[in-house]
């Protein structure tokens, strides 16, 4: 059995089970408090960081390295264009999505909001918060700007560039942190997205102590 070691509310764990959940291949979800630094789970990735994924007896880690792997090892249904020019577009704005959207939006509002509280350390940090409630608009006006010229973020088929948007996007929706009323047309993206069946499991996700909103599987919200 395929093993996935994750934090449900954790965007870069999402991504890897919105692509294992697209190529249906089946995995085991096993929740990893991997700020306590347990000894086996250190030993399986010595970085301290989730998403590790156990397969055919073999360990993988980092989101973005495993989701090319699964993307050359199970080729259907394509994540990755095979032209080169779209293919790097894909990988530009996963970029994006890991990391500009993480550091500016997600690590300011979710994890001030929840990780602070799951890992003892206090109430969240107001200006960080603030931060990251200003940037969520920047993100929100561009993808609009990208959807108004696009079918899908990258282009005009559904790439592992979306799965990145939406896992930032559903762990803040999670804790009611996006204005969906901002850009009608990153509204109707995410609802499409939440629609299909790899976002199942994403969406019966529930954290102790934070209880998602009566929206959060509503696929109209």
């Amino acid at each position: 059995m395929n093993i996935l070691y994750q934090v449900p509310l954790s965007p870069f764990c999402r991504k890897v089970r919105l692509s294992l959940a697209e190529k249906k291949i089946e995995v085991q979800l096993v929740e990893e408090r991997y700020w306590e630094r347990d000894a086996d789970f250190l030993r399986r990735n010595p970085a301290g960081k989730v998403p590790v994924l156990k397969m055919g007896g073999e360990i993988f880690t980092e989101s973005s390295a495993i989701c090319e792997h699964l993307e050359e090892r199970f080729p259907e249904p394509r994540l990755l264009p095979q032209d080169p020019q779209a293919r790097y577009e894909v990988r530009r704005l996963v970029c994006w999505f890991d990391d500009k959207f993480h550091h500016e939006v997600t690590a300011n509002l979710l994890y001030e909001r929840v990780n602070r509280k799951l890992h003892g350390l206090g109430y969240p940090v107001s200006a960080n918060v603030k931060a990251g409630a200003k940037a969520i608009k920047f993100h929100l006006d561009y993808m609009n700007w990208l959807l108004d010229n696009r079918r899908w973020l990258a282009g005009d088929e559904m790439s592992l560039a979306d799965f990145a948007a939406a896992a930032q996007l559903s762990a803040l929706d999670y804790i009611c942190d996006v204005d969906w009323n901002r850009s009608a047309a990153v509204k109707d993206w995410y609802a499409t997205m939440k629609s299909r069946p790899a976002f199942r499991s994403i969406l019966a996700d529930n954290v102790p102590g934070f209880p998602p909103p009566h929206h959060y599987a509503n696929l109209d919200f």
